[in-house]
């Protein structure tokens, strides 16, 4: 359908979403901050499952409950079997940015033996209505009403069963994700900085212009939507980055390329000491200059000091910078790959 017509005619008619109904659940509801250990337990029940090499932080699911955009009142439904136990959840997340399109993430999880009953397709209906009442909600003025918009769910390659639900409402699968790793003991490049750039590591006064690169850096990255001052906080200023693994190229005191990378010590025990890099990225006025190959490198070197064995990250496969090939050349190689399914209104 055209773009030009108003969301609520692509969407169609909207109400709010049936609760569900399941022989093996004896109560949904949705959540509040009371619910985040009992969010978290869903998760990491089932990260050991999915994916094994990482844990979702209690942070995480607690920095939600923080946003000034998420309602869980209204946007996150939980499971209970008949023992109390959270045995699923699913939240629906309407990104704030206005400007270019509407952009819903739906995420959620079921507990590993719960799985194979109809639990996780009975949410996913829930969800998949209620993102769809949000955008219609979002659609208040007629500018916003005719962007183009689209809800995106994240799924494991092996994931068969979401892959089946999603398509079933009429997802498709768009791009791929790469998680790659890098062998830290292995040789490090030492890759210089062009002539006129210094590598300096991060710091919090340099918080609001590294957004800003990276609003610019990301800005011709598919699904990217400029990342809001109130998320970006929570990131920057959140118990897992680490300043002095991360790296920022300056230009005359400018930010033009980065690389910010975190810690959760939860993931230890499954992967040994690591560091994942949650961003690189170049503003477009100072691309093929080689700043991601300097700043990555330079990272991986004080994540090799700081006696950390392993350096992750995650990767578009067919991003248009080439940072599969970047990446490759850098001594990272592919783990596992997540597939991202959309559907577009």
């Amino acid at each position: 359908m055209s773009e030009q017509q108003p969301l609520s005619e692509r969407v169609g008619a909207t109400s709010d979403p049936v609760i569900p109904s399941h022989p093996e659940v004896d109560r949904w509801r949705t959540a509040t901050a009371d619910d985040i250990d009992a969010i978290h337990g869903v998760f990491v029940a089932a990260d050991q499952v999915d994916h094994p090499t990482w844990t979702t932080p209690r942070e995480d699911v607690a920095e939600t409950f923080e946003l000034s955009h998420v309602d869980h009142a209204r946007d996150t439904l939980i499971a209970f079997d008949a023992t109390g136990a959270a045995v699923a959840v699913g939240s629906v997340t309407l990104h704030p940015a206005r400007d270019e399109h509407l952009h819903v993430y739906l995420t959620g999880a079921v507990r590993p033996d719960r799985r194979g009953r109809g639990i996780g397709a009975s949410l996913f209906g829930w969800q998949h209505a209620r993102a769809e009442q949000q955008l219609v909600e979002a659609a208040t003025s007629d500018a916003v009403a005719a962007l183009p918009a689209e809800i995106q769910v994240y799924a494991s390659e092996k994931d068969a069963a979401l892959e089946r639900i999603a398509e079933a409402h009429g997802y498709r699968t768009e791009r791929w994700f790469s998680t790659m790793h890098r062998d830290l003991s292995q040789p490090i490049a030492d890759v210089s900085a062009p002539e006129g750039i210094e590598l300096v590591p991060y710091s919090p006064d340099r918080a609001e212009d590294a957004r800003l690169a990276r609003n610019d850096a990301f800005r011709d990255h598919w699904g990217s939507l400029p990342s809001q001052p109130e998320r970006w906080q929570q990131f920057v200023g959140g118990a897992f980055l680490r300043p002095d693994l991360c790296t920022l190229a300056l230009d005359d005191g400018r930010i033009v390329a980065f690389c910010l990378a975190s810690v959760n010590e939860g993931d230890f025990a499954v992967l040994g000491p690591n560091a994942y890099i949650d961003l690189v990225g170049v503003v477009r006025s100072h691309r093929r200059r080689g700043l991601a190959p300097a700043v990555i490198s330079r990272s991986l070197a004080a994540m090799r000091d700081a006696g950390l064995g392993t350096a992750v990250l995650d990767v578009d496969t067919e991003s248009p910078t080439g940072a599969n090939a970047l990446y490759g050349g850098l001594g990272f190689t592919a783990f596992e790959r997540d597939r991202v399914l959309v559907r577009r209104y």
